[in-house]
């Protein structure tokens, strides 16, 4: 890497260590097209791909440090490592325990099925990005430990789950990135969902980064113009095609080559949909997310969900408390226009269905969160807001306890804070 010179050597070190327990991963339109080298650490693409010794506690960072000077065996520093994975919640929200489907007695590995519409299927050739992002809570995915990856190469088992449940008519191809696939690999998986006999699945996503990391997936990569016939197949046969942008810096698509993959895929029709998580050090600015998402819309791209952090991987050093993420929320979207105002957030992707804050009420020793079903494993629960309280610095659902009617006490918890009837 051209830039490696001028890494500070702290960062160099943290590289070495951190990269022994969580993955790393970077490429060369990331290096020198998106990061901003004067800025150095402070830079927030470099923040979003380069690891800091904070991510890894104080005590595990040690621990891989004495081991890597003293020159240990690879197995030793190995084995350290899967032990530090191990209390980083390397599958939050029950994907392992509930999510993953069956048919008949036959668990299905590679799939997860959480909502009754939506299908998420992880194709084993597409379990690798262009660049790892530091925050993403698919880190198991890239370890090597094949104990912890979702994963399938049985593409007919996808079609036959499709048929014996006639509920689902999302299918989301995810990661990884798909699009790290070759183009006729991913048509292996897209033209069968075509036929006739399963026209109920009406709209086919793909979970992706290369808008942001490897544009020249769309533009110049010898198989380019196939995936965009592609695209076109599949609006010709009725069925909609979202490309699902993981965007979590304006910055990442202000450059030619995104603006010309971002015309050729809407050219082609694709639609694109752009989420990501709310990043203490990246974007945890009101005005950052203001462009983010008025850039968005003048390229096309549809704003979609401002995710919190989730409860794994090294989440205490990206996390934001949800009271915070709620301000900067409000704050970025009362200054955009009704177009931009389609971005949701911020959003909890937790066990039980993904969860909007919508109110934040301060008492002098909980606070009270008001939260909605925007997703529920429960279909009935979707909409119905309801409060739960905590701390002020609650950062996840698990850090919170309900406060609705059926398990509110006689007096609520601050008697100078109103009653609602969402109580």
């Amino acid at each position: 890497m051209p830039e490696w010179h001028r890494l500070h050597e702290e960062t160099r070190l943290a590289l070495r260590i951190v990269a022994k327990v969580l993955p790393f991963r970077v490429n060369s339109h990331v290096t020198s097209t998106l990061i901003d080298w004067d800025c150095g650490p402070d830079d927030p693409i470099f923040r979003l791909v380069f690891p800091a010794t904070e991510m890894l506690a104080p005590s595990d960072y040690g621990h891989i440090l004495k081991l890597v000077e003293k020159d240990a065996p690879m197995a030793e520093i190995q084995s350290a490592a899967e032990n530090i994975r191990a209390h980083l919640n390397p599958h939050p929200s029950g994907q392992r325990e509930k999510n993953v489907p069956k048919v008949g007695n036959e668990h299905l590995s590679g799939f997860q099925h959480k909502y009754r519409e939506t299908v998420l299927y992880f194709p084993a050739r597409g379990q690798t990005c262009h660049a790892y992002c530091t925050f993403c809570f698919r880190w198991a995915q890239f370890v090597g430990d094949t104990s912890l990856k979702f994963a399938s190469k049985e593409a007919e088992n996808l079609r036959r789950y499709l048929h014996a449940h006639p509920d689902v008519t999302d299918v989301l191809f995810t990661g990884g990135d798909p699009m790290i696939m070759a183009t006729h690999r991913l048509a292996e998986l897209i033209d069968p969902l075509l036929e006739p006999e399963l026209d109920r699945v009406q709209n086919i996503r793909i979970g992706t980064k290369s808008l942001t990391f490897w544009p020249q997936r769309f533009v110049t990569d010898p198989d380019a113009d196939d995936f965009l016939r592609l695209v076109e197949r599949v609006t010709r046969a009725g069925r909609s095609i979202a490309i699902m942008v993981h965007l979590n810096h304006w910055r990442e698509v202000d450059n030619p080559v995104a603006h010309e993959a971002i015309r050729r895929l809407r050219d082609a029709g694709a639609v694109l949909r752009s989420q990501g998580p709310l990043l203490k050090g990246i974007n945890d600015d009101p005005e950052v997310w203001a462009r983010n998402w008025t850039d968005q819309v003048r390229l096309g791209i549809l704003p979609y969900y401002m995710f919190v952090e989730r409860d794994t991987g090294p989440r205490h050093y990206f996390e934001v408390p949800l009271r915070k993420g709620l301000e900067i929320y409000r704050d970025a979207v009362s200054t955009v226009s009704g177009l931009a105002r389609s971005a949701r957030g911020p959003v909890m992707s937790a066990d039980p269905g993904k969860l909007e804050v919508l109110d934040v009420e301060e008492g002098r020793d909980r606070t009270r969160f008001l939260l909605q079903f925007l997703q529920a494993r429960d279909p009935s629960r979707v909409r119905r807001p309801f409060w739960t309280q905590g701390d002020r610095d609650a950062t996840w659902l698990s850090q919170l306890e309900s406060c609705d009617r059926s398990t509110q006490p006689e007096r609520p918890f601050d008697a100078e804070l109103p009653l609602r009837a969402t109580r």
